[in-house]
């Protein structure tokens, strides 16, 4: 280890910040102006661990659905999973210690984790539009050139086009070329050949208004647009023209569940909005009456799976298929599934990583949270049972054909994370093959009215939970109040959790009534103030 040329480098980005900056579900996150030594240090991190691990290793600089002020930093590990939660201990560590001591713990990593210091290191850098992101960028390459780290910079991508790259760089491309024009490539060429030449019909035409929330995912989407050609047709709106997040992109739309700023009203118009960085995504649309509809993570999770399992069907293939949800699945969804569509179900805790780790139980693991982030994966032994299948004659061309579609629909999803674009492509093929509209979709179950809320504590640690999240144990009581405001609500159901990047308690309501709904949030989010010790303003539902 270079101690010189840290040093050095560590001049450039000096400690500033006394306060805690924890590794969490989305890596860390808070104002940008505290985060420069933070991503110098991460820097240093992502090449101990791309010598850890033989592999590259990804760094994006982003803080996704917040708003302009904010930025952050995640690291990817090699299979274009979210970083290890060993490493998360040791990101927080690296990050918080003084100065002087900076250099001392970075052996110490190398120590305990069995480092060869000598290996090779390569990190995959990609930055949001923020106009934080480029200085960032620079104190995390000084980082990663500190330790003698091989930089592949990216600019300005999306947080799933950098996991895409990461994931075609340690397989050798197999999974596809480790460029951008290969992932817009890839992803078109399968949506194109499935689609094929048939025309829309029924209640679907090719024609989507999107909302890009003034985020890098705009600038892709224009990018997309070249390759699909007039297979679809993308009406961007929050082109990046406006304040990035402010009003507008997926997390506004679900929480607020209205349509964003600067998009045109339209009666029964298809309509989707992404996030900053293009990891999730909802639909939605208003109809004749001028009411709003919203199709989140839920129904597109539903969609997708019912869609997987008619090729399944269609082709014989005995594959075990799963849908794996969160606490913040909608009732109405799980109900659906498992009665309906009849396909296993898990529950896991929030965040895409639980998710993720789940899904890959599955031969086909279907996984969305409610915002709008999520994906599919598949096991290389349902790939080749898929292939197979397509080869061997003595199937009828129904099942061949079956297999066929289902082999392109894997290609048009990015199965690496989450990704906006990709789950827009497989959502529009999916209802391009239906013939269907929004409201068509829509028709498949009845959501449950449901409300989210936020309560600033002085502490978010002193909320624990169990069951994934579903149950709460810690501070003592707050439980039992809960259960007993729940039970007076007929299909009332409510659950608190903290928030992962603040001193936040997030608070979740679900019952058979809009008014009913908003009175359960808030006697919870009453509850939450007054044992977890909420501090500020007491959260008021509007009636």
């Amino acid at each position: 280890m270079d101690v010189t040329s840290i040093e050095t480098a560590k001049s450039l980005h000096p400690k500033m910040y006394d306060g805690h900056i924890q590794y969490g579900t989305a890596g860390f996150r808070t104002r940008s102006e505290i985060l420069d030594h933070v991503m110098f240090r991460m820097g240093l991190l992502a090449v101990l661990r791309s010598k850890s691990k033989r592999a590259a290793i990804g760094l994006m600089i982003t803080a996704s659905h917040n708003e302009e002020p904010d930025n952050g930093v995640k690291l990817v590990d090699p299979a274009g999973e979210m970083l290890e939660a060993s490493w998360e201990k040791l990101a927080t560590e690296l990050a918080n210690v003084e100065d002087a001591k900076l250099v001392s713990t970075l052996q110490n990593i190398v120590s305990t984790q069995n480092i060869d210091i000598n290996a090779p290191a390569n990190v995959v850098v990609g930055r949001d539009t923020r106009q934080s992101s480029p200085r960032l960028a620079t104190a995390a390459v000084d980082g990663i050139k500190a330790l003698q780290g091989m930089v592949n910079d990216f600019a300005v991508i999306t947080t799933p086009q950098l996991h895409y790259l990461v994931v075609c760089l340690n397989t050798n491309e197999s999974y596809g070329i480790a460029t951008l024009h290969g992932y817009y490539q890839k992803l078109s060429n399968a949506f194109k050949e499935i689609r094929g030449s048939s025309p829309s019909y029924k209640n679907y035409t090719p024609n989507l208004v999107l909302d890009g929330a003034n985020g890098v995912g705009a600038i892709a989407v224009r990018e997309f647009q070249k390759y699909l050609g007039d297979s679809i047709q993308i009406e961007l709106y929050n082109d990046g023209s406006g304040k990035l997040n402010y009003m507008c992109g997926a997390d506004f739309v679900k929480v607020q569940q209205t349509q964003p700023m600067n998009v045109p009203q339209q009666q029964n118009v298809r309509c989707a909005s992404i996030d900053g960085d293009a990891d999730r995504v909802v639909y939605y649309y208003t109809d004749g009456q001028n009411k709003f509809h919203l199709l989140d993570g839920d129904r597109i999770a539903t969609l997708i799976a019912s869609y997987f399992k008619e090729l399944l069907q269609e082709s014989g293939l005995d594959l075990q298929l799963g849908l794996v949800q969160t606490a913040y699945a909608n009732g109405g969804s799980t109900d659906y599934i498992s009665k309906v569509l009849k396909i296993p179900v898990a529950c896991v805790p929030t965040g895409v990583k639980h998710l993720h780790h789940k899904a890959l139980d599955f031969d086909i693991g279907v996984y969305f949270e409610a915002n709008g982030h999520g994906t599919v994966t598949f096991k290389e032994s349902a790939l080749g049972t898929i292939r197979s299948a397509i080869a061997n004659l003595r199937l009828s061309e129904t099942a061949r054909s079956a297999a066929s579609k289902l082999l392109n629909a894997i290609e048009v999803i990015n199965q690496t994370v989450g990704d906006a674009l990709s789950d827009v492509l497989i959502v529009e093929t999916i209802l391009h093959s239906k013939g269907w509209s929004l409201a068509d979709w829509e028709k498949s179950y009845t959501d449950l009215p449901n409300k989210q809320l936020k309560v600033k504590v002085r502490d978010r640690n002193v909320i624990s939970t169990v069951d994934a999240e579903r149950k709460c144990v810690t501070p003592a009581g707050l439980q039992e109040r809960i259960d007993t405001l729940v039970a007076t609500y007929p299909r009332g159901r409510s659950f608190v959790r903290p928030s992962g990047t603040e001193d936040l308690v997030r608070v979740y309501a679900e019952g058979q009534s809009v008014s009913e709904v908003q009175k359960l949030a808030t006697e919870v989010s009453l509850a939450v103030y007054e044992l977890a010790g909420g501090i500020g303003p007491i959260p008021i539902v509007p009636n």
